[in-house]
């Protein structure tokens, strides 16, 4: 072998304090695991000889343990984007111990090309394989993989031994050039291969190789609720409708689902539905539910930039690799999250709110509009290009403390000109060609809960005039009053208004 097989600790030696470290991989899959957790033992001892020691992060998207948990801990974060979803990494950031910047995923790899944002000192990159001339080839998460190894002054190899060299194929590694040049992205339906097998990288920057064999270790989602199953089965029973009146075509569309329980729920019962065809996915992430479908033959083939499953459903993949070799394609992520090819595919896109207010503004990520919970991720990509765009939520949280129905959102992630269907386990909101105040009233009689319906009926009467009607005194009267006693339920409106 051309390169030097090294110790996690000595990979770490080569990372300094000031550093920025790109990583590959996407959410859980494919991120480095050994390196950061020396890096990690290494930030300690220098706080604690009493030197200062902090990196820049860039990643894929959100990581897991290994990187943004362990690397939180030892406070060893300078900086960091483009979305996270760790406990320890948010209450670091929600305390202000960490800089942190949340932008849309398929906007990084292009804004670190452009230098917006610095250099690359190291790029750490998992790989299943790689070869003496450079060849790598990845695992289960792609990212922004290309990007680092492109731009990194040095690579970090972990050769991850869970992961099978028998992926060679499954990858499909693409950048697009930078303006003036860019040309359009030729995808033109989800199973086009339109770029190489592998990264290719100058063996020369190649620090070594770090031998591992550790698991993503991404755990299964809770099983499907009254709750989850209702939101799916009203989002399913819409799309149902839309096919029968034409507005979806005959032969469906590609979907994109997001990450996390509500997202399995709606895949569950769109695998259920004798109503809906079989499809395929252009998708950020494929997980076990989308897996599970593909198992049945309900979805067709599966573009994703990660598979994001459980280490049950990635062995069986594995197991499998002949055929799903030929069934899914792995991307990075400004391709799988790129608003020409969404546009251009016509995706129906479906993503998890927060909280969303009566006019159809959606709040993804701050819990009363100051606590990051986990950050924009791709959702912004695909809902400002879908062909039809989707949000849900269910309607309380809290035992029905929270509404996640409000008069004004306390954080805009999406405003109501991207939004079009809105879904609790309630009902459903169609909110295309609607004026404010109708997008209101489909939304509190669709989707509120009964305990905070009338409630919200009452803040419309009192917000007269205008366009789209607010009374900015009560606008948020629920957020107010929850900081205040733990409860977004109002005994009236006087006291904010």
């Amino acid at each position: 072998m051309a390169y030097r097989i090294i110790t996690a600790e000595e990979a770490a030696s080569y990372i300094h304090h000031g550093d920025n470290i790109g990583f590959g991989g996407f959410t859980a899959a494919g991120t480095p695991k050994a390196v950061t957790i020396a890096l990690a033992k290494r930030a300690e001892e220098e706080h604690a000889a009493g030197r200062p020691f902090k990196v820049g992060v860039f990643t894929g998207a959100s990581t897991n343990d290994y990187i943004d948990g362990y690397l939180s801990r030892a406070n060893a974060i300078k900086g960091r984007t483009p979305y996270q979803s760790h406990k320890d990494a948010r209450d670091r950031i929600n305390k202000n111990e960490m800089d942190y910047f949340d932008v849309h995923l398929s906007h990084l790899s292009q804004s670190l090309r452009y230098g917006f944002l610095g250099k690359i000192n190291i790029g750490i990159i998992e790989a299943a394989a790689i070869s003496d001339d450079g060849e790598i080839l990845l695992g289960a998460g792609v990212g922004m993989a290309p990007t680092v190894c492109d731009l990194a002054d040095k690579i970090i190899i972990e050769r991850n031994h869970h992961e099978t060299d028998k992926m060679r194929g499954m990858h499909d590694i693409y950048t697009p050039a930078d303006p003036p040049y860019r040309r359009e992205i030729p995808i033109y339906k989800p199973s086009d291969r339109i770029g190489s097998p592998v990264i290719k990288v100058d063996p020369k920057k190649i620090i070594g190789i770090v031998e591992t064999d550790l698991r993503d270790g991404v755990k299964p989602f809770s099983p499907v609720d009254e709750t989850t199953a209702q939101i799916g089965h009203n989002v399913c029973n819409f799309l149902a409708s839309q096919l029968k009146k034409g507005f979806i075509p005959k032969e469906f569309l590609p979907l994109q689902s997001g990450v996390g329980n509500i997202a399995n729920a709606v895949l569950s019962q769109l695998g259920d539905s004798k109503e809906i065809p079989s499809f395929e996915m252009y998708t950020e992430v494929v997980q076990d539910a989308a897996m599970e479908l593909m198992f049945q033959g309900k979805c067709r083939f599966a573009s994703s930039c990660a598979l994001y499953v459980s280490d049950e459903v990635l062995t069986r993949i594995f197991d499998n690799i002949e055929e799903f070799r030929n069934r899914i394609i792995l991307r990075p992520g400004e391709i799988t999250n790129n608003p020409e090819v969404v546009r251009r595919l016509g995706l129906i896109t479906m993503n998890t709110a927060l909280e969303a207010d009566i006019f159809g503004n959606i709040n993804s990520t701050h819990v009363c509009g100051t606590k990051m919970m986990n950050g924009i991720g791709g959702s912004g990509d695909f809902t400002r290009n879908a062909y039809l765009s989707i949000f849900a939520c269910p309607s309380i949280a809290k035992g029905g403390k929270i509404s996640a129905i409000v008069p004004m959102v306390s954080h805009v992630d999406h405003s109501e000109h991207s939004v079009m269907i809105l879904a609790t386990e309630q009902g459903v909101a169609d909110l295309r060609s609607k004026s404010p105040i109708q997008r209101a009233e489909a939304i509190i009689e669709n989707c509120a809960h009964p305990m905070y319906r009338q409630l919200l009926w009452d803040y419309l009467k009192l917000s007269k005039g205008g366009h789209t009607p607010h009374n900015l005194r009560a606008a948020f009267g629920f957020h107010n009053e929850f900081l205040r006693s733990g409860d977004m339920a109002l005994t009236n409106w006087a006291e904010y208004c």
